[in-house]
């Protein structure tokens, strides 16, 4: 464990925030964005501001603020702000659907939800059944029927006292979707966020105030560290895009901003070593890219092929990493100058774990077993899932749900999870949510769900369908299948192949057998 010696009353934001300006970095760059830039005295007014127009709409110490709001200044003012005024900020998925939404809305009983416009039509739909939300803060557009982000901004003052919090207060939640059956908001605290500066930004990366970074995603616990409180704590700078990472774009980006440290997941790695390589192929020269020391990967497991490919192209380190929603950020790593391709590094500063076999005695290496982390950055509970924080959080063992195997140098190996859990984009994916919105198809009967890896090694959904009588297998019933999932959940979960068979496998109880189709995927390929 790592010791922090915060003092006994301390606030997040303004350690974060503040502080920065008290040591002389007011004039600084904090956030690049498209044609914008933000020094940190700017931040603070509007992390003051924010704090200030949260607190005229009734919130108060403890309240929980939903913010469904793309990768912005405004994000981070928002966030900071509710922390500062000693609330509790949701950062969301935004790639969900409304009654995704609707359950953050209820479960965590917000007061406030601040959101994009463009997300506007998702919870309209769901607006009626939120039982706890007294204000709609909308970023954007216009006649929205809603509370203005940007005029209740330009009335509220830029001065503001931080709340009276300690380091175990509540600071913000992170829901996770590692239950197959609801979301669980993870409660993290005031002191999480400088634990894993601690361990990871410094203790790995060696991150100063001379960094300037680029991720994206600021909603997952990932992007959250990369692109908001790491470049804060150390007084350096973040970039945030709005559009989509697709590689000519980020190529572009890293050209223009000349970031230091580059936060991606394997599926960009790959497609940005694809693009150059076309480009080069085609006779376009593109200008290098200099200014990374390294780039850092996670969220998916980094294949040795994508590891090298990327490396051949760019010729920088990439450093792969694994973390978690519960446990705040990375906490297995590679180290510089010592990256063993194909594993997951090393425990990270301020963090131990165990492997333990099905009976919950340790593993010798070589073996396979679950993995349990501790630290100082894991969520203290579910919020009112008390079964699954029992479950799940052993005293000062995490339970990570990931199975792992350690070779004899101590480096960690993934090798699937406990469950039948999909990770797909970074993100938790149940095999059950996809059967079920495969099954509302009036053509199929039944499914199942298992990942299968692309020429990436990249895990994605991969259906097992059983039509129904009158209907027989075509290519087009099966784009037709993928764009009606498509409507129903979330777009990284449909199934990117579907394999029309006669039947499904099942034990004598009718349960489906999904080892048995995983292992038909697996001989396949």
């Amino acid at each position: 464990m790592l010791e922090l010696n915060l003092p006994e009353r301390f606030n997040a934001a303004q350690y974060l925030v503040d502080r920065n300006v008290e040591e002389g970095r007011g004039e600084r760059p904090a956030i690049f964005f498209e044609d914008q830039t933000y020094n940190y005295h700017q931040v603070l007014e509007n992390v003051n501001k924010s704090a200030n127009m949260l607190n005229d709409l009734g919130v108060e110490m403890e309240n929980r603020v939903m913010l469904l709001v793309r990768d912005s200044p405004e994000m981070i003012f928002s966030f900071f702000g509710a922390i500062k005024l000693g609330a509790v900020p949701i950062p969301t998925n935004m790639l969900m659907k409304s009654q995704d939404f609707l359950h953050v809305l209820n479960d965590s009983r917000a007061r406030v939800l601040i959101v994009d416009s463009v997300f506007l039509p998702e919870i309209d739909k769901i607006l009626d059944q939120a039982a706890f939300c007294k204000n709609i803060v909308v970023l954007g557009g216009e006649d929205h029927g809603h509370l203005s982000f940007d005029r209740l901004m330009e009335h509220s003052s830029d001065e503001f006292e931080a709340a009276d919090t300690t380091s175990d207060d509540a600071a913000f939640w992170l829901y996770s979707g590692r239950n197959p059956e609801v979301l669980m908001g993870a409660v993290h605290h005031h002191s999480h966020m400088v634990y894993c500066t601690e361990g990871y930004a410094k203790g790995i990366l060696n991150m100063t105030e001379e960094d300037r970074v680029l991720g994206s995603f600021l909603f997952f616990a990932y992007g959250l560290g990369n692109s908001v409180y790491f470049p804060f704590a150390v007084g350096g700078s973040t970039v945030l895009i709005n559009h989509r990472p697709t590689p000519d774009l980020m190529y572009e980006d890293l050209i223009r901003y000349r970031p230091t440290l580059f936060f991606t997941v394997p599926t960009l790695l790959s497609a940005l070593a694809d693009y150059r390589k076309t480009c080069r192929g085609e006779g376009r020269d593109l200008p290098p890219v200099d200014s990374l020391r390294a780039c850092i990967s996670s969220a998916e497991i980094l294949s040795t092929e994508v590891y090298h490919r990327f490396k051949e192209e760019f010729g920088i380190e990439v450093l792969d990493g694994t973390g978690s929603t519960e446990i705040c950020h990375i906490f297995l790593s590679n180290r510089f100058g010592r990256v063993k391709p194909g594993s997951t590094g090393k425990a990270v500063p301020g963090y131990s774990t165990r492997l333990l076999d099905e009976d919950g005695l340790p593993v010798t290496r070589g073996e396979i077993g679950h993995l349990l982390v501790s630290g100082g950055s894991i969520a203290s509970a579910y919020w009112n899932m008390r079964e699954e924080t029992k479950k799940n959080m052993l005293g000062e063992w995490f339970v990570t749900g990931d199975r792992y195997l350690e070779d004899e140098e101590g480096f960690y190996y993934f090798r699937g999870r406990s469950d039948d859990m999909l990770r797909v984009g970074g993100k938790w994916l149940a095999p059950q949510e996809v059967e079920n919105a495969l099954n509302q198809h009036p053509a199929v009967a039944e499914s199942a769900v298992v990942g299968r890896q692309d020429k990436d090694d990249l895990v994605k959904p991969y259906a097992f369908v059983v039509l129904r009588s009158g209907h027989s297998p075509s290519e087009q019933l099966e784009k037709e299948i993928k764009e009606f999932v498509k409507e129903k959940i979330a777009m990284y979960k449909y199934p990117r192949w579907v394999d029309f068979t006669e039947a499904l496998p099942k034990t004598s109880g009718g349960k489906v057998q999904r080892f048995v189709l995983q292992e038909r995927v697996n001989e396949s390929d």
